[in-house]
């Protein structure tokens, strides 16, 4: 199947009310079609993984049509480059959210990109870094504990970051690294209840959000 031929085959899927939807929820932009990410995965898994269709599929620009680019990709084929390009353009969120979750995470540069992305200033590359830590706390399962100590450090760097894309990804990362086992629901613990007693009310927020989660996990031991 031809990027024209899916191109097509996507905009045949389109749906207006799913559109408004997901517009509700900040995914916005001049090319969402409303596709749901089920419908997308079908076209990904018929195509098989191909390098040349998903650097086109990006270029269409279509919502869609990025998020299956990242699907169909090969991990162990995408060059820093590439990755450069696509991670600079991760508007709306779900296409960071999508795109490090099926496709940043298995490269071998996974954990390097976690720790550059997360000290940049762009918010959607700052947010793209602390997915990263989250994708890896869940699924790199060969991962040591001391593998996640640098994660902390950003994670206490950055909780004073207002934006909200950042805030919540930073949340998100310091819950899964603390959802990892109990060691690490201590040191979760621990950072959180550092970030709660500074003065920006970002981190206020991370920390609460997070220690109700990671209390009620301790508690359940």
């Amino acid at each position: 199947m031809t990027c024209e031929d899916i191109l097509k085959q996507l905009e045949g899927m389109s749906n207006p009310e799913a559109v408004a939807g997901m517009a509700r929820f900040g995914i916005t932009g001049k090319k969402v079609l409303g596709v749901p990410i089920p419908s997308l995965e079908k076209i990904a898994k018929q195509s098989g993984k191909d390098p040349k269709s998903a650097r086109q599929l990006w270029d269409s620009q279509v919502h869609e049509a990025r998020i299956l680019a990242c699907m169909v990709a090969d991990p162990e084929k995408l060059s820093n480059r590439q990755m450069e390009q696509w991670v600079k353009e991760f508007e709306p969120w779900d296409l960071c959210d999508q795109c490090c979750s099926r496709l940043f995470r298995k490269t071998h540069v996974a954990w390097e990109k976690a720790l550059e992305r997360s000290s940049r200033k762009q918010e959607s590359v700052r947010r793209a870094g602390f997915v990263m830590m989250a994708q890896l706390a869940v699924h790199d399962k060969k991962a040591d504990d001391n593998d996640f100590e640098k994660f902390f450090a950003l994670i206490e760097k950055h909780a004073s970051d207002d934006r909200n894309y950042v805030k919540k990804a930073v949340n998100w990362a310091l819950r899964q690294i603390g959802k990892r086992n109990p060691q690490l629901t201590e040191r979760a613990i621990e950072i959180a209840e550092t970030i709660q007693k500074t003065d920006s009310k970002a981190a206020r927020w991370i920390a609460a959000d997070a220690l109700r989660e990671l209390r009620e996990r301790r508690a359940k031991r």
